[in-house]
């Protein structure tokens, strides 16, 4: 027995016009997109939050290198105590160091530099950390295959201080 065309237009128009799953086929397009950017958004945050710590951990070992004294122990290469406030977030010489502020760094990726004609007369100091590698929770390079997304990069800060020093002029 052969079905009429109608019933076969009306069966179709019928399945077309069910909406039963639309909103799971709605979530599982939905959800993937929603948690790359929650994850974007997590690392930006991340990102950021690494970048204000390397400003003001150089910050704090410009205002103690600019504390200048005579024979300082970081001019003179005795202890590297601006290197130190910058990586542990305080100064100390001898013993066990102290967790570093940021993971993955360390006092080589510190320089100090006096600005000045000479040891007695310095201007100002600058303080710097260069190639200090960013690492991301989620990386979104690696989690699309797509390499040039990947938030994997150094960061660098530097901050320079007028030297503080009130003592007796030399010379």
């Amino acid at each position: 027995m052969r079905m009429r065309p109608i019933i076969i237009f009306e069966t179709v128009r019928r399945f077309i016009r069910r909406e039963n799953g639309t909103q799971l086929v709605e979530l599982a397009i939905a959800v993937p997109l929603m948690l790359m950017l929650l994850g974007g958004v997590a690392e930006f945050g991340r990102l950021f939050y690494t970048y204000s710590t390397l400003t003001n951990a150089v910050r704090g070992g410009a205002r103690e290198a600019s504390k200048w004294e005579r024979g300082a122990s970081w001019m003179n290469g005795t202890c590297a105590q601006p290197q130190r406030i910058v990586v542990y977030g305080e100064a100390w010489c001898g013993g066990t160091a102290p967790p570093a502020i940021l993971p993955g760094l360390t006092e080589a990726n510190v320089s100090v530099v006096a600005n000045g004609a000479d040891e007695n007369h310095i201007d100002s100091v600058t303080v710097s950390i260069h190639d200090y590698q960013y690492v991301p929770l989620f990386d979104l390079g690696k989690l699309t295959g797509i390499p040039s997304l990947t938030l994997k990069i150094n960061l660098n800060a530097n901050a320079t201080m007028h030297q503080l020093y009130n003592g007796p002029t030399i010379g």
